[in-house]
């Protein structure tokens, strides 16, 4: 089983970009598990055709310590299982420790033994690394191949370089490793020439081009990914072409972080600063 972590800025499109990239999975018939790891509880919407999932802490919170597997996660489009950590009540404690929990009871109730076989586990990964518990994914071999969701912008760009030296530090003890960076488009000037350069000096690479397309925010407001809501419109080619990128990937790596410098250099260099 391939356990896999897709990170990026807060608001970069992680969700709808591993939503849409597992209904492409689907389609190669691989068998998959997806577990949000925000406390918004949004990662799985469009896979369950918009039915809220109650997370792991709202249960915990109703239930107590009895629960089983069927009670925290269910099937979504195309078989695919699907769970969300979810987070505390407002205002009281640590988003993180949703996440902590969440795998740790997962593991704890079998989900990842079973004898369906899953040929995947994605984790949807609030934002930047920012504490222990939205690490936890590349910690302990939870997940051993990170994403990182990113665009032309400034802020996903320098959210990037911070994921990339949270993914070195991991990597030096464990079996963590970057597969690649995913540019969902923004239109920025030059955004795919310079998110290739900004891969290269990570030294990584852009696995995927995704532009801009009104036809993802169509689907979503029909609460389905692109390729369930119309499969024939372009865009559901590319998250399919996204899906063979990475279902073939065999090029992981220890990334190469840049400094503060370097990436302004970068930024300088598309246009996107003006030098001080």
């Amino acid at each position: 089983m391939r356990k896999v972590a897709i990170y990026g800025k807060g608001g970069i499109g992680k969700s709808t970009t591993t939503q849409n990239l597992v209904a492409g999975l689907v389609e190669l018939n691989r068998k998959i598990m997806v577990v949000g790891c925000d406390p918004k509880a949004d990662s799985t919407r469009l896979l369950l055709g918009g039915l809220a999932q109650k997370s792991v802490l709202d249960t915990l919170r109703e239930e107590g310590e009895d629960v089983e597997l069927n009670d925290i996660r269910k099937k979504g489009y195309g078989g695919t299982w699907c769970v969300e950590s979810g987070g505390p009540e407002p205002g009281v404690g640590c988003a993180g420790r949703g996440i902590i929990t969440s795998i740790n009871m997962l593991e704890s109730l079998g989900a990842y033994e079973e004898s369906e076989g899953l040929d995947y586990a994605f984790y949807d990964v609030l934002g930047d690394v920012v504490c222990g518990g939205f690490a936890m994914p590349i910690r302990d071999g939870k997940a051993e191949e990170i994403y990182i969701v990113v665009s032309g912008e400034m802020m996903a760009m320098y959210a990037a370089n911070n994921i990339s030296k949270g993914i070195c530090k991991f990597a030096q003890t464990g079996t963590v490793r970057l597969g690649g960076l995913i540019c969902n488009s923004r239109a920025v000037d030059n955004e795919q020439e310079m998110i290739e350069e900004f891969a290269k000096l990570l030294g990584t690479k852009m696995i995927y081009f995704v532009p801009r397309e009104n036809d993802v925010q169509r689907a979503e407001i029909n609460r389905k990914t692109v390729i369930e809501w119309n499969p024939e419109v372009p865009q559901a080619d590319v998250y399919r072409n996204l899906a063979k990128a990475i279902d073939g990937n065999k090029d992981f790596v220890i990334p190469t972080p840049m400094d503060i410098e370097e990436l302004e250099k970068l930024l300088m260099q598309y246009g996107l600063m003006e030098a001080a």
